[in-house]
């Protein structure tokens, strides 16, 4: 069984931090590309921020100086370092990752998602 095991969430005062964690369990060759979404209540989900495979990031304007994604391929497991918390970060967060199976298909999975709220 494959799955992403997402974590970290939790409530923040604004100026705050956490840390999101997403762990992929299972027999997996390798993760190409993993992402972090978000959405908060009565708007689209965004994309927050992407890490290929090379380790090359991306984030949305909103986010840029202060939050970071990384990864760690011994674990397979990506992170969202969030610092300076804003009340508008407020939502739910969910892990996205494109696996890679020894069989050579691939597959694209989401996290269960976590809540962060950040107060005024």
């Amino acid at each position: 069984q494959v799955q992403l095991v997402e974590s970290g969430g939790g409530l923040v005062q604004a100026g705050g931090s956490l840390r999101l964690s997403c762990a992929a369990s299972g027999s997996i060759f390798s993760i190409k590309d993993m992402a972090w979404y978000r959405q908060a209540p009565g708007k689209q989900r965004e994309l927050v921020a992407t890490v290929t495979s090379g380790g090359i990031r991306n984030y949305v304007d909103s986010v840029k100086g202060r939050f970071t994604i990384s990864r760690d391929n011994a674990k397979k497991t990506m992170y969202l370092q969030m610092n300076s918390l804003k009340p508008e970060d407020t939502a739910v967060y969910y892990c996205n990752a494109d696996l890679l199976y020894y069989s050579g298909s691939s597959d694209l999975i989401w996290g269960q998602g976590t809540q962060v709220t950040v107060s005024s």
